[in-house]
C-alpha cells in the first residue's frame, strides 16, 4: 500500500531521515522501531503529510503522494494518530467522534438556515455511527464524559476511534502505548487486531515496548540513523547484530533487552 523511495527529510545540517527506503504491505500490521533520534516520527510527518520532504518519494497504491498536505492524505484513507493524544477537550467523547467527518452539510452557513432537516438526518446518523465506535472500543460508557477528562489511555482510544468515523485504508500510529497502563494497552492492541482482521485496515505502528510490537506487528522495521537498517519478524530482528549495535553499542549477549 505504502512505497517510500529515498527519502530525506533534513533540518539544516541535521539529517532527521536520510534516505530512508521501505514498503507497507496491503492487510498488514507494520511494526517501525529503532533508537530515540533514528528518525521515526519525522518518516510519519513526512509521509503524512505534516512535514515536505527534502527529497525522495511516497507511494500510496501507485500513485505518488509525496507532498500532499493531510487533509488530502485524509480524504484518500491516509490517517495518523500522535504520541500526545489531541481531542476537543471541553466536548464529550462522542462529540469528538462526529466532528471527524468532513463535508458536513452543517458547515455551510446556507445549510443552517435552508437545510436544518438534511442537518439533523446527518447528526443522527453520525451519532449512531460514533456510538457504535465507542462499542466496538470497550468505551461506551464515557460517550458523554468530557474528552480532556479522560485517561492518557481511553484518550489513545479515542485517537483510534477516530480513523473508523471515516473510511481508513493505512493509519499511522505513533507511541499509542506511551504512558499506558497494561489493561488499557491489551484493549487498544485488540481493537487494533480486530481493525485489522474484521475491517480490512493496514497499520503501520512506532512502539518502544516490544511485548506490544511482537504481539501485534510482522514485519518489524528498524530505522538507525535515519534510515532503514533492518527488516524481519521480531526474532529476526532480535538476533540482528546490527540492530543490537544500533540499540546498545554491545554484543549479541544483551540481545533480549532491545527495546526496554
Amino acid at each position: 500500500m505504502i512505497t517510500v523511495e529515498n527519502l530525506h527529510k533534513h533540518f539544516g545540517g541535521f539529517h532527521a531521515v536520510d534516505g530512508a527506503s521501505l514498503k507497507i504491505e496491503t492487510g498488514s500490521i507494520t511494526g517501525l522501531v529503532g533508537p530515540n533520534g533514528a528518525g521515526k516520527t519525522t518518516l510519519f510527518n513526512v509521509i503524512a503529510g505534516v512535514l515536505p520532504p527534502t527529497s525522495g518519494r511516497v507511494i500510496m497504491d501507485g500513485e505518488d503522494i509525496t507532498g500532499l498536505p493531510p487533509h488530502a492524505l485524509f480524504a484518500k484513507g491516509l490517517l495518523r494518530t500522535f504520541q500526545i493524544a489531541h481531542e476537543f477537550s471541553s466536548m464529550s467523547c462522542r462529540e469528538n467522534l462526529m466532528m471527524v467527518p468532513s463535508g458536513q452539510s452543517g458547515e455551510t452557513l446556507w445549510n443552517t438556515w435552508f437545510g436544518r432537516k438534511r442537518i439533523a438526518e446527518e447528526e443522527r446518523a453520525l451519532k449512531a455511527k460514533a456510538d457504535e465506535v465507542l462499542e466496538f472500543l470497550t468505551i461506551s460508557h464515557l460517550a458523554d464524559h468530557p474528552a480532556g477528562a479522560i485517561s492518557g489511555g481511553q484518550k489513545k482510544l479515542l485517537e483510534l476511534g477516530r480513523t473508523m468515523m471515516v473510511d481508513a485504508k493505512i493509519v499511522f500510529l505513533d507511541e499509542v502505548g506511551a504512558g499506558v497502563n497494561r489493561t488499557l494497552l491489551n484493549t487498544i492492541a485488540d481493537a487494533i487486531i480486530r481493525l485489522n482482521k474484521e475491517r480490512g485496515y493496514t497499520f503501520c505502528v512506532i512502539e518502544h515496548d516490544m511485548d506490544f510490537i511482537g504481539r501485534l506487528c510482522d514485519p518489524v522495521i528498524v530505522m538507525a540513523e535515519g534510515h532503514v537498517l533492518a527488516e524481519g519478524t521480531l526474532d529476526e530482528i532480535k538476533a540482528n547484530e546490527d540492530v543490537i549495535e544500533a540499540y546498545l553499542g554491545t554484543g549479541l549477549k544483551n540481545k533480549d533487552k532491545i527495546g526496554a
